[in-house]
């Protein structure tokens, strides 16, 4: 059986060592700072977008150990020694974005872009579990890319060019995977 952790003291600034988009960083944040001010404010990853705080809007959607999850509802002190992916960390290293970004940029999938890094970030997670899948998975549509974005307030877009942009990188992706197993 293992011993409980001691409770962390509200007093006390405690130390998160993580892996912020590949990097290793740390900093320091009392036992109830969220995740978005974690990242914002101590990190400077000012990318993660705090909307409703209630887990509700998905602006803060980033990824924790290649899960895509609400930094709003997370405690900084729950990520210590744990991956975490924000939209700052999708391009590659030199700037140049990935095939994401860069449909979202052709199909005009923001317009405020308030929520876009959260959506980005769900998109992206999204993706990659479909590529797990594999050739055998099925080509997604439109359904299930609407699906998968009913977790996201957007108040601008109306979602069209969104789902267009997702659908875009998705079949591509779909097409390259077959071509790769033949």
């Amino acid at each position: 059986m293992t011993q409980a952790s001691p409770p962390l003291s509200r007093h006390v600034l405690h130390p998160v060592a993580l892996t912020l988009n590949r990097q290793r960083r740390t900093g320091h944040a009392p036992p109830r700072m969220l995740l978005t001010d974690f990242l914002r404010e101590e990190l400077g990853a000012t990318g993660t977008h705090v909307g409703c705080e209630h887990g509700v809007c998905g602006a803060c959607t980033v990824r924790i150990d290649g899960v895509a999850c609400r930094a709003c509802l997370t405690l900084a002190v729950q990520v210590d020694g744990r991956q975490v992916d924000t939209v700052e960390g999708l391009a590659q290293a030199d700037g140049t974005l990935n095939d994401l970004q860069q449909a979202f940029k052709r199909h005009h999938a923001l317009q405020c872009g308030f929520c876009t890094a959260g959506i980005l970030m769900s998109c992206a997670h999204w993706l990659e579990r479909l590529d797990a899948a594999g050739a055998e998975a099925p080509e997604p549509g439109e359904t299930e890319v609407r699906e998968m974005l009913s977790g996201h307030i957007c108040r601008c877009t109306g979602y069209t060019p969104i789902v267009a942009a997702v659908l875009e990188v998705a079949r591509a992706r779909h097409a390259a995977r077959k071509v790769s197993h033949a």
